[in-house]
């Protein structure tokens, strides 16, 4: 590695190099200049929908109006996310931020939340980040000069910079080490305060391991897994908030000219929950609706007791690995289900939906399962299955994720079709709607409206309702879960229920 700093010395380089190359939005004003350069949006905005960045030579002129005219608009950028890099002539612009607000993505139909100017200067890419809330948002630009030298190739080396995002505005210390080292053995990468951006610099490719304390502190609150830097590339990491489970405040992104990935600390927790779609069967004569879940080696006693049907659980935090899971009877411990695998992933939020499902018996394996010819079958077996689901961890305040889990089993069709129909559409018109295959999920992203929902599924080439309800999403809502199951009780003989990905139930 090169031009690392121990732990010990004191951080005048590092902290000099770091008063650097970010200009508050609109005070950019340098002339143009001939060539090419880059531009790319990073969106870290908790509460914003995808961000549609506008770069436009004259915001006040059509395009049509004038051929040599430019203006374009680039692909939405959702929270977490950021642009390739997109080359544009060296000269000045001015841009837009805006969001989708109705049907059409044209520039004159998106609701503005910000509008200024940059230049577009030869070798360098404009990186326009968006943070804070999109009520009030705050805009950064950093001018970060392209780097493309043989030496980089020729003696394997890659470069880095950091940038602190973190919105609790402290300072904290950037250490680096490689994979097989720990943390006594990390240098100091650097000390930076919020929206502070590094100098560059170049490094040994090698797989390497990040760590982060507070400014001064040896405490680390976050430590990466081991990150691969294998080519001679240019490289962000960023520092911003931890949205997951587990307790350390930090997560990480690793930022390069196409890619943004996201790296959670090792040690956080994870969450999961349940859900109990098993109804009571003849075929489950000790089941009275209530069940526990029991996990091998955590516990002797349940970890989740007596969850009746139709009801999810409380939040429960576990050291992220894999589980044996055992499903029994609530009242008297009979096994359900048992040494099921579940896998719990570090920082994550998931919810377990428990189901049951029936299997025609053909004892002799001649295909007839009705061997008298009365038109009943003869024999029912019911089993207990899981589909584990990762629960949305997005805040946005115009546009809601709803998961759609598909438990209903039926002879009849193996797909259902959710419509999400608003004033002055009809099922055949409706813009939202998708198709979710029995015991899959599926996610689809609504804006704030009313709308009425038809699950519908084809029955002998027949479409057939087999659910309705209304649906009101506005600013208070939150991400939800749409589960469609089997209802013996119900006059369609199906239910809906929706409940929210970190909330309670409620029964459409």
């Amino acid at each position: 590695m090169k031009k690392l700093t121990p732990k010990t010395n004191t951080l005048k380089t590092c902290l000099a190099s770091s008063l650097l190359l970010f200009t508050l939005f609109g005070c950019d004003d340098s002339e143009s200049t001939s060539g090419e350069g880059y531009v790319k949006l990073y969106n870290l905005s908790d509460d914003a929908p995808a961000i549609y960045l506008t770069i436009d030579e004259d915001l006040s002129i059509e395009s049509d109006d004038d051929n040599d005219h430019y203006e374009s608009t680039y692909t939405g950028i959702a929270n977490g996310s950021a642009h390739s890099n997109i080359t544009l002539t060296s000269q000045a612009y001015e841009f837009q931020l805006a969001w989708q607000d109705d049907d059409s993505t044209d520039v004159a139909d998106l609701a503005v939340i910000y509008e200024s100017t940059l230049t577009i200067a030869e070798d360098t890419i404009q990186m326009v980040v968006l943070s804070g809330s999109i009520l009030s948002p705050q805009v950064m630009v950093y001018s970060i000069p392209e780097i493309d030298e043989d030496d980089d190739d020729t003696y394997d080396l890659f470069n880095m910079r950091v940038l602190n995002m973190h919105s609790g505005g402290e300072a904290i210390d950037f250490y680096i080490s490689t994979e097989n080292e720990t943390f006594n053995e990390a240098m100091l990468f650097g000390q930076f305060a919020y929206q502070e951006l590094s100098d560059n610099q170049k490094l040994d490719q090698d797989d390497y391991i990040f760590y982060i304390t507070a400014a001064g502190s040896d405490e680390v609150l976050f430590t990466s897994a081991s990150i691969p830097f294998s080519y001679s590339s240019q490289n962000i990491m960023v520092i911003k908030d931890n949205k997951g489970a587990g307790s350390s405040p930090y997560s990480l992104d690793k930022m390069s000219d196409s890619a943004v990935i996201e790296y959670s600390d090792t040690e956080a927790e994870a969450q999961f929950r349940a859900y109990n779609s098993v109804a009571n069967q003849e075929e489950l004569p000790n089941y009275n609706e209530v069940l526990s879940l029991h996990l091998n080696g955590v516990s002797d006693e349940p970890i989740i007791a007596d969850l009746a049907y139709g009801e999810v659980s409380a939040d429960l935090v576990l050291t992220s690995g894999d589980y044996s899971l055992d499903i029994t009877t609530g009242d008297e411990n009979l096994p359900l289900l048992t040494n099921h695998l579940l896998s719990i992933t570090e920082n994550t939020n998931k919810t377990v939906f428990i189901y049951s499902e029936q299997t025609y018996v053909d004892d002799d394996n001649d295909g007839d399962i009705d061997e008298n010819n009365d038109g009943i079958i003869d024999e029912i077996e019911v089993d207990l299955y899981t589909l584990t689901v990762s629960n949305s961890l997005l805040t946005t305040i115009y546009t809601h994720e709803v998961e759609i889990v598909n438990l209903i089993q039926s002879d009849d069709f193996s797909q259902a079709v959710v419509y999400f129909v608003r004033q002055n559409e009809t099922i055949e018109t409706a813009l939202y709607n998708k198709e979710v295959n029995y015991k899959n999920n599926s996610s689809i992203y609504l804006k704030n409206n009313t709308y009425q929902v038809f699950v519908v599924a084809k029955k002998n080439g027949s479409s057939i309702i087999l659910n309705t309800f209304d649906l009101i999403l506005d600013e208070d809502s939150t991400e939800q879960f749409l589960v469609l199951e089997n209802d013996e009780n119900a006059p369609t003989g199906f239910k809906t229920t929706m409940f929210s990905q970190t909330l309670a139930t409620t029964e459409e």
